[in-house]
Formats: structure tokens, C-alpha cells, sequence
């Protein structure tokens, strides 16, 4: 089986007037499919860059990225956008939904993007079953403000499954989220990752880490700590403490 994500002395260095910026030094990484990983580091770290690369939104200096076995180094601006299109889904702290279209019509945009020819009727169908993975297929026609935050963050994991991506990349999906709520959409990914999904997600929440199954510390543009999580938690188990918890605070609340 090979790497679904796999970086060979990746850097990347911008030019700001006369300083150069090294904000990736020399990563080499592997990602299997099936695995979840949280990337973590404090601002400043390089984990937005990497993110970026990952995501064949900005090139690497030197290195090599391949995607699926892709090699993206040479792949112009374009090619790059199609295996984006094709191989990746992204999931943003901002749900980045447009006001005024349905949670359907959110869904379906990706698929107006793809190379592949897809009909009306096709594009609601796969829209209506990545709405009901993330469980909110009776949602199909709010729109976003109808929605609450963690509602609005399950259209937003369905319109990045909708085009059946190798890779799931999440940058921040839960830091506009109360507590509760994030645990949930925590849930959510690892019911999908359960499932085989590919998942990298940046976060600087140490308990949200705890869901993924590995995690990747970056401080100064390098990997300096690479681990499997063995207190892995399962958020169903958490979710149930929360409801306790709260549920006790109500009866002391009526006494």
C-alpha cells in the first residue's frame, strides 16, 4: 500500500523585501490511507504552511509532495486545481457557506468545479447522501443563518465528502465551536475516518488532538514530534460525560 500523502524534504521559504522566511524546513512525511492525524503547533510554527502545501495551494520551495502517488511539483496552476478538486476536501474554522444558498446548494458546489461531467439530478443526489452522512439531510433547505454553528460546520464536512476525496484536510474546525458542539463535529470525523476516510486536521486544542489517532508537532517549519495517541478519545464516551455533567448542573441549578 502505498502513501496517500508523502513529502521528501519539503521546504518552504518566502521573501519578505531582503529577509527570507523559512517557514517549512526540510519535512519528510508519510500519511497512510485510513489514518487521522492532528497537526499542532503554536502560531508561527509553520502548520498553516504545511497545511497550504498539503493542500497544493502553494508549492514547495524544494522537495517533493506527492498526492496519491501525484507527484505535484511540476503540475501547473490548473493541474493543480483538478487534483485538488479530485483528491482533496477542506473543511474551514469559518464554514465559509454562502449566506444565501441552501445547505444542498452549498453541497453541490464543488461538483460544478469537477472535470467530470455531472447532471443536475446526479449532483442533488450525492449532495442529499453527504447531507445524510453528516446527518442532516432533513436540513437540505436552510439556509445557513437557519442553521446553528456546529450545523453549519456538518454542511460545510459534506461539501468537502461530496466529490468522494482521498484526503480530508481540516484546519481549525472547531475553533468557532462551544465545547459540546465540538465534540460532536469531533464525532462526526471520527465516525467518517471509521470509514476509511484520510484525515489531517490542524488544530492547537490539545483535547481536540485527543480524537485523532496520530499527532505531528511542528515548531520552527519542522516535525519535532511524531506519536500515536494512546488516550485516544472516543467521542461518544466524552459526549455522554458532557451530557452528564450537565445534566447534574440543572439538578443542582432546581435545588
Amino acid at each position: 500500500m502505498q502513501p496517500v500523502v508523502q513529502l521528501e524534504n519539503v521546504t518552504k521559504t518566502y521573501s519578505n523585501g531582503e529577509v527570507e522566511v523559512h517557514a517549512v524546513r526540510g519535512i519528510t512525511l508519510q500519511v497512510m490511507p485510513g489514518e487521522f492525524v492532528a497537526i499542532m503547533g503554536s502560531s508561527g510554527s509553520g502548520k498553516s504552511t504545511l497545511m497550504n502545501v498539503l493542500g497544493c495551494l502553494d508549492r514547495p520551495t524544494s522537495g517533493r509532495y506527492l498526492l496519491d502517488g501525484v507527484d505535484t511539483s511540476g503540475l501547473e496552476r490548473n493541474e493543480r486545481a483538478d487534483l485538488r478538486n479530485r483528491k482533496l476536501g477542506f473543511v474551514f474554522q469559518g464554514f465559509n457557506l454562502l449566506s444565501r444558498t441552501t445547505a444542498l446548494e452549498n453541497v453541490e458546489l464543488p461538483m460544478l468545479y469537477s472535470a467530470e461531467r455531472i447532471s443536475s439530478a446526479e449532483r442533488r443526489r450525492r449532495a442529499v447522501q453527504a447531507l445524510d452522512i453528516v446527518g442532516l439531510s432533513d436540513r437540505a433547505e436552510h439556509l445557513p443563518n437557519q442553521l446553528s454553528g456546529g450545523q453549519q460546520q456538518r454542511v460545510a464536512i459534506a461539501r468537502a465528502l461530496v466529490n468522494r476525496p482521498q484526503v480530508l484536510l481540516a484546519d481549525e474546525p472547531t475553533g468557532n465551536l462551544d465545547s459540546r458542539t465540538s465534540v460532536e463535529i469531533m464525532g462526526v470525523f471520527q465516525k467518517l475516518n471509521e470509514e476509511g476516510i484520510t484525515i489531517m486536521m490542524v488544530t492547537h486544542e490539545l483535547d481536540i488532538a485527543r480524537f485523532c489517532r496520530r499527532n505531528l508537532i511542528v515548531r520552527d517549519g519542522r516535525i519535532v514530534r511524531d506519536e500515536a495517541v494512546p488516550d485516544r478519545l472516543v467521542a461518544a464516551v466524552e459526549m455522554q460525560r458532557l451530557r452528564e455533567a450537565e445534566t447534574a448542573a440543572k439538578l443542582i441549578g432546581s435545588t
